[in-house]
């Protein structure tokens, strides 16, 4: 069952997808300055990923490239991400059309229910050195693949099948602590109103008619 946009915040910055929002999303729930500075980079990185042929069009010294990046970052924060930036933070008549439009490459997808963005982001967080940031990034990567694999399967997910398909899509080069538990189903589905249909006011009508034709005949009413 596809996770109804309704219940979505919508996206800001579209082209780098819902995940990159989420981690964004993720970055300005860290207390620690410090620590959400490094998320932020992170984050830099995997949006760099999303379109690796622009990146190689531009050269490594190219500013207005990375300039670019952090803007779209601020923007997707809606200009909250309080860090310490190698650009100063975007006034807020940027243009979101600047973004460049991601170019996707034919190569197969290990696993569609995670979609290609998702195993972009693993791939550029599995290559970060070991430390408190990756494994940040780690945990909240397999709640969301959890959260994804629920979006389109209705049933409860075994917790180690999503430790083997973050395991598998990583090459073995993220796991996550023997005592670390993830979201529980109910938590997931209750926070993301995953299968619930939005009611219209035609099917509430439907609804109250038919209450009153059963009320009429149980009070013997013609």
């Amino acid at each position: 069952m596809l996770e109804y946009n309704t219940t979505r915040n919508n996206l800001i910055i579209k082209e780098y997808g819902r995940n990159v929002q989420k981690m964004v999303e993720f970055a300005l729930q860290i207390p620690d300055r410090e620590k959400r500075t490094e998320v932020a980079k992170a984050i830099i990185k995997v949006m760099s990923q999303i379109n690796p042929n622009e990146k190689e069009r531009q050269t490594k010294e190219s500013l207005d490239y990375w300039h670019k990046l952090w803007d779209h970052l601020f923007i997707i924060s809606n200009y909250q991400l309080d860090i310490d930036a190698p650009f100063p933070k975007p006034e807020r008549d940027v243009e979101k059309s600047e973004v460049i439009h991601p170019t996707y490459n034919k190569s197969t997808i290990r696993n569609r229910t995670y979609g290609r963005n998702m195993e972009n982001i693993i791939k550029t967080v599995a290559d970060y050195p070991d430390g408190e940031e990756k494994k940040m990034l780690t945990q909240n990567i397999a709640n969301h693949l959890k959260k994804l694999y629920l979006t389109w399967n209705r049933d409860s997910v075994d917790d180690q099948l999503i430790f083997k398909h973050l395991e598998e899509m990583s090459d073995g080069k993220l796991k996550l602590d023997s005592d670390f538990q993830l979201d529980t189903t109910h938590q997931i589905i209750s926070k993301n109103n995953l299968y619930k249909k939005p009611s219209s006011s035609k099917n509430a009508s439907k609804r109250y008619k038919r209450k009153r034709e059963k009320k009429k005949k149980n009070s013997g009413i013609n």
